[in-house]
């Protein structure tokens, strides 16, 4: 059996320090919940560390057994994926339906799987097209699958819902989709949000492997609730659960299945389930499917973790550590910027095992307090609403650190501070992610045609006027295609016969254009 070993901790995730700053206690009054839960989850599995480290799991009493964390056996699967042995299973367990000319090693599965054309299809893209992006995802399940698995188990889950982050992100904690969502689980930030991620200006908790695989377990815990069926509510995940109910509806269906069959769900939602039964049956016979030596598990995450202050400069601090930015930024990628939120001091910042010591040694108790701070001078005058629209930053971030009010009007000679590091461009490194906008494959873009294709096409179909006896005085507003419907006339046959004084298809008010 084997026993997952997880971090020792310097100290719990959720010990805060609270200041009278109310907009620090308004972030934490709707947030600490999932501190909370972060820190119950990590105790535990200190806990389960400890125990295991003296002892085997046969050594230990059954009521020691259940307050630990250990990871089911699965021989020839990725780590985290449920028990092979239908017995040793927490939650129910199903074999799989339809499989036996797969020949598998591992055929029992925590949530219902079935094989038919539309799973065999991810099967054969699995081993063909895909094969080298499943063998680069399932090498970073090693690290995060495991802890993944442990969430969802300690939440009543099946540990086989791993395959669902697989699907969605290949375990990348930046992954991001057209729709900007974000993160190991691909929360869109309502979602997130409404589940008890933080997502602003400093940090989006959706990048957290922990604090979102929390929220995911909620949210699926959620959405088997309202649907009775996994299949449904993996479907729910991907298209919204008001998606799929809809579908149900108007299908008159009961199952997964019975929605696919018409046009209502995306080709997407279509896709989704299949790929993610397809990726678990991979997952649990790599041997069956050639992967078992093609993969080099990455390390299991294990980390420290270390008590710094609000608004730390992480550059002063991973410099003092003898850390680069970049390492220490690896370890926290839910921190979007070069300080830590103003909100909540004491945040549980993590560090490579070990560096527990080299922080206490060179770091406790002194200030790392970020002040870096690109700085503009107010030429005229400017107000924090117009500053926040201008640089892309939060109203409540500009007036915490120029110690103002959210509505601020600033006069010439005024200095104000601004969140961006001296020396950082705007626009790049740690602040690309402002400028990302949601883009909609679906959306068919309209194909036109430039000025230049318009003038050879006029000069193929269109008639010059030779001798023009009537001419249209261009008005406000006019362009060349509503000349056209005005007059009656062939937009080929204007711009042929005003082709000196159309510049780039543009014409002005006042002009006298060619029409008889």
């Amino acid at each position: 059996m084997k026993i997952f070993l997880i971090l020792p901790l310097l100290i719990s995730c959720s010990a805060i320090e609270k200041n009278k700053n109310s907009s620090y206690k308004k972030q934490l009054s709707f947030k600490s919940k999932i501190y909370d839960e972060e820190k119950e989850f990590l105790e535990k599995h200190e806990k389960s560390r400890v125990v295991s480290s003296a002892n085997t799991k046969e050594q230990l009493s059954s009521e020691e057994q259940e307050n630990i964390l250990y990871l089911p056996d699965c021989d020839g699967c990725i780590i985290g994926s449920s028990s092979a042995h239908p017995k040793e299973a927490a939650v129910q367990n199903y074999e799989i339906q339809n499989g036996e000319h797969l020949n598998l090693d591992n055929t029992y599965f925590d949530f219902p799987i079935v094989v038919n054309e539309h799973v065999e299809k991810w099967l054969s893209y699995f081993q063909g097209k895909g094969k080298g992006w499943y063998k680069r995802a399932a090498e970073r399940a090693g690290r995060y699958a495991p802890i993944l698995s442990d969430i969802l188990s300690e939440n009543g889950l099946p540990r086989d819902l791993i395959y669902l982050a697989f699907a969605e992100s290949g375990f990348q904690n930046a992954a991001r989709s057209w729709a900007l969502a974000v993160g190991p689980w691909q929360f869109i930030k309502r979602t997130g949000e409404r589940y008890g991620l933080k997502i602003g200006w400093y940090v989006d908790e959706r990048m957290d492997p922990i604090k979102a695989s929390l929220a995911a377990a909620k949210y699926l815990r959620d959405l088997h609730q309202k649907f009775g069926d996994w299949s449904l509510a993996m479907a729910g995940y991907n298209a919204g659960e008001g998606k799929v109910a809809k579908a149900l509806k108007k299908y008159n269906a009961y199952d997964f299945w019975g929605i696919r069959k018409g046009r209502y769900l995306r080709q997407e939602t279509k896709d989704y389930v299949p790929k993610i039964m397809a990726l678990a049956i991979i997952g649990k016979n790599l041997k069956r499917f050639g992967f078992e030596r093609e993969i080099s598990f990455q390390k299991s995450l294990e980390y420290d973790i270390v008590p710094v202050k609000a608004e730390t400069d992480l550059y002063q601090l991973a410099n003092a550590m003898n850390l680069s930015f970049d390492e220490l930024k690896k370890w926290n990628p839910e921190l979007l910027r070069w300080q830590t939120p103003y909100w909540r001091d004491g945040y549980p910042l993590r560090v490579p095992v070990g560096m527990n010591q080299v922080f206490m040694n060179c770091c406790e108790g002194v200030s790392f307090y970020a002040s870096d701070y690109k700085t503009l001078d107010i030429k005229k005058s400017a107000s924090i609403p117009w500053l926040s629209k201008k640089y892309k930053v939060p109203r409540q971030v500009l007036a915490h650190l120029n110690d103002t009010g959210v509505n601020k009007h600033f006069t010439k000679g005024d200095v104000v501070k601004l969140p961006f590091k001296s020396g950082h461009n705007r626009f790049k490194g740690l602040y690309k992610d402002l400028y990302i906008k949601k883009k909609n494959p679906w959306r068919k873009k309209k194909k036109g045609l430039s000025m230049r294709q318009h003038i050879k096409m006029a000069m193929k179909k269109g008639s010059k006027i030779s001798n023009p006896k009537s001419f249209y005085t261009v008005k406000k507003g006019d362009n060349l295609w509503n000349i056209s419907r005005k007059t009656g006339v062939s937009i080929h046959t204007l711009i042929k016969s005003n082709l000196s004084q159309i510049k780039k298809g543009r014409v002005h008010p006042g002009q006298k254009i060619i029409i008889r």
